[in-house]
């Protein structure tokens, strides 16, 4: 296996020092160490997308002809595809940069549904786009060359070469900060809240992560019908989905249960909404300044105003909570919010160690999810 330390040293050594990206559980560790390295020996830029990391490098590039490198997990090896071939392809505007992709859902290793397909693709992916590519080695020493030889090769090209991170290669990383528990509620405090004060027949689409795990689990302690759409993968996509479904079910009440992470992801998305004006559209922002499913690496939301950017977009109304009782407020003064709304709930990035995963497929899901609207 490889240190973190062994593994910044070998791209520090190549003079690999500016990181941008959007952080992966493949690598965690690392993401960690780089945060806790990041004023002293590097830059690092956690991006809102992986389209916008590749951008961030192109410019890093483009200002001290040096190479940028850009971390992302598989999934957002796909949502590059336009800014690889169309601003650093060799025959647009031959940018050079080192990608760290992680492989989820690794041919032969079990890993979560939405993983499968594009772990089956990642390499060939790979070679449809011409960019070539090595696996890292678990061992030091092979993979302090594979490193070298990357920046090398993206050096001679002119345009990008990819850095594959298997799971299991790196050595644990114990962070020496200590997470902060400034809020009343943790994410799945609030969404208990929230369901003790709804009438059960709302609709409701849940992000990505930890949030539809804890939903529902939440179901299943309750022995519920499972009712709800928990959004497994598409991390930026729920509120999307939501618009479409409020949009054609206009006497349904519909609830977004929403990550900051993934708001900021595809924040355009909010601009259409306040467009459409959905009225039965409730927009439910856990905010915990993280990407908390993947080692709680922060994103921006903390310097970011959630209720003017909503009020901009078009939202009706907009509200920050912190405390269990102005939730008990919100949830009975529902009727009262100018639609579509916008609730940012302050959490803490915590969750539980024995949180399971959801036991129905992402198919049975929409089966059941879709039987529901029906009634």
């Amino acid at each position: 296996m490889i240190s973190c330390e062994e593994l910044f040293e070998a791209f520090k050594k190549n003079d690999l020092t500016f990181f941008t990206g959007v952080p992966d559980s493949t690598f965690k560790d690392f993401m960690s160490f780089l945060l806790e390295e990041h004023e002293n020996n590097l830059t690092n830029i956690i991006a809102s997308n992986e389209c916008e990391a590749i951008a961030i490098a192109a410019g890093y590039h483009l200002a001290t002809k040096k190479i940028g490198v850009v971390y992302m997990q598989n999934s957002g090896e796909g949502k590059t595809v336009n800014p690889l071939t169309s601003l650093c392809d060799k025959e647009v505007y031959s940018i050079p940069l080192v990608m760290i992709i992680g492989w989820r859902g690794e041919p032969g290793k079990h890993d979560e549904p939405q993983h499968k397909k594009m772990g089956r693709i990642t390499l060939s992916l790979l070679d449809t786009l011409e960019i070539p590519y090595q696996i890292i080695s678990d061992d030091p020493k092979e993979a302090a060359m594979m490193i070298s030889n990357a920046k090398n090769q993206a050096q001679q090209i002119s345009s990008p070469v990819a850095l594959i991170i298997k799971s299991d290669i790196l050595e644990k990383y114990t962070p020496k900060r200590r997470l902060e528990l400034k809020y009343e509620m943790s994410r799945e405090d609030a969404i208990k809240e929230i369901l003790d004060n709804l009438d059960g027949n709302e609709i409701i689409i849940s992000t990505t992560g930890k949030t539809s795990r804890e939903l529902f689990e939440e179901r299943t302690r309750r022995q519920e019908k499972t009712r709800d759409f928990y959004t497994v993968g598409s991390m930026g996509c729920s509120a999307s989905i939501a618009l479409g479904i409020a949009l054609q079910k206009p006497q349904k009440k519909v609830f977004v249960f929403d990550g900051d992470g993934a708001v900021i992801m595809q924040m355009g998305a909010l601009a259409t909404i306040g467009h459409y004006k959905p009225k039965n559209l409730r927009h439910i922002i856990f905010d915990n300044e993280s990407h908390e499913s993947t080692g709680a690496q922060p994103t921006v939301s903390s310097s970011l105003d959630f209720v003017q950017t909503a009020l901009s977009c078009g939202y009706g109304s907009a509200q920050i909570i912190k405390t269990r009782s102005e939730l008990k407020d919100f949830i009975l003064n529902l009727e009262k919010q100018k639609s579509p709304s916008m609730t940012i709930i302050k959490a803490n990035a915590t969750s539980r160690k024995e949180l399971g995963r959801p036991t129905s497929t992402p198919l049975e899901n929409k089966q059941s999810f879709m039987q529901f609207l029906e009634e």
